[in-house]
């Protein structure tokens, strides 16, 4: 008995031992082949971050395409600045007659004033329901700028490569309005993504491995 109980521990140490050096792995590894597009996640949130994260969109050519939009399934302000936006974009490129672009919902991970407690239960849901998303979508890089959304949609991009699926290229740039402080979603992600950009000089000091590139929206 206490040498099965002893095989099934070293099991255990062996498999969390693989998995943490494949976590390493598609942490650490950030090549892309050479190719003429990029497929894009976007995960827009109510608000000043959906305003943020389609100013920043306005500079990217349309190399970056099929571009896909993960919302909050309530967030219909998000949606309608969405479609303007590519809207106003197709118009100013007459070639593109027929902006390819998606437009994905899932619940939210935290509504205003919800309990952390409840937070974590309603993040585990919009996880399990992000994955499939993800994995039909598969991008090839994932930009968010700090919605709660955009947790489980990145632990679910990380996932693709940890399973051998995909490796997803992570961009986080935090909002114009965190000075000195990053926002939750910026605390959990900082470990998680490839590239991490700040705006302020303050959190570029206080978080070394960050990228600083000046005000970028």
């Amino acid at each position: 008995m206490v040498s099965v109980l002893i095989l099934a521990a070293a099991g255990a140490a062996v498999a969390v031992l693989l998995l943490a050096l494949r976590l390493w792995v598609v942490l650490h590894s950030r090549v892309l082949e050479p190719r003429q597009s990029l497929s894009l996640l976007v995960v827009a949130g109510s608000g000043g971050h959906t305003t943020e994260i389609l100013r920043l969109l306005e500079h990217l050519s349309n190399a970056y395409s099929p571009r896909h939009y993960i919302i909050a399934d309530t967030d219909e302000m998000s949606a309608h600045k969405i479609n303007s936006f590519e809207q106003n974009r197709a118009d100013r490129d007459p070639s593109t007659m027929f902006p390819e672009y998606f437009i994905h919902r899932i619940p939210r991970s935290r509504e205003v004033q919800q309990s952390w407690l409840s937070t974590v239960l309603t993040t585990l849901y919009s996880m399990w329901l992000s994955f499939p998303l993800t994995h039909r979508v598969k991008p090839d890089l994932v930009l968010c700028n700090g919605p709660g959304t955009c947790v489980p949609v990145c632990v679910s991009a990380l996932l693709l490569g940890i399973l051998g699926i995909k490796k997803v290229i992570i961009v986080y740039v935090e909002s114009i309005c965190r000075v000195e402080h990053l926002s939750l979603s910026g605390k959990i992600l900082f470990h998680l993504s490839d590239y991490f950009i700040v705006q302020w000089p303050a959190l570029k000091e206080k978080y070394p491995k960050s990228v600083y590139l000046g005000r970028i929206v």
